[in-house]
């Protein structure tokens, strides 16, 4: 592990913290427009689909470069919006999802055709 990860993790706690806290940090928050509370509660996820976007969507290869990458996780993605949507339960579309990357890969299939 490197010295400036440390540092790194660090200033990601500084940076999310005050979000992450704002209930606590804030008081009356309560109070504040629904659109606003929607807004607020919805940063975290967001925020998470975007870290998981760009690990689905961009590999780095053996000499650093980084490329877009279309495997078995797109359909994954896709797999799990739908069971998602339909069901109305996020935790049963994840393992719909994560099933579906398990059997890709123990099948050797992890690479979609372009």
């Amino acid at each position: 592990m490197s010295l400036e990860l440390v540092g790194l993790a660090l200033l990601m706690g500084l940076v999310t913290y005050p979000s992450r806290a704002l209930p606590m940090l804030a008081p009356g928050i309560e109070r504040l427009p629904a659109a606003a509370l929607e807004y607020l509660r919805l940063v975290g996820p967001a925020v998470l689909a975007a870290l998981a976007a760009v690990n689905i969507m961009v590999v780095t290869t053996e000499g650093g470069t980084p490329t877009f990458h279309v495997g078995i996780e797109w359909a994954a993605v896709a797999v799990c919006a739908a069971l998602t949507a339909w069901r109305r339960n996020l935790f049963i579309g994840l393992i719909g999802g994560v099933l579906l990357v398990a059997v890709a890969r123990a099948l050797g299939l992890a690479e979609l055709p372009l």
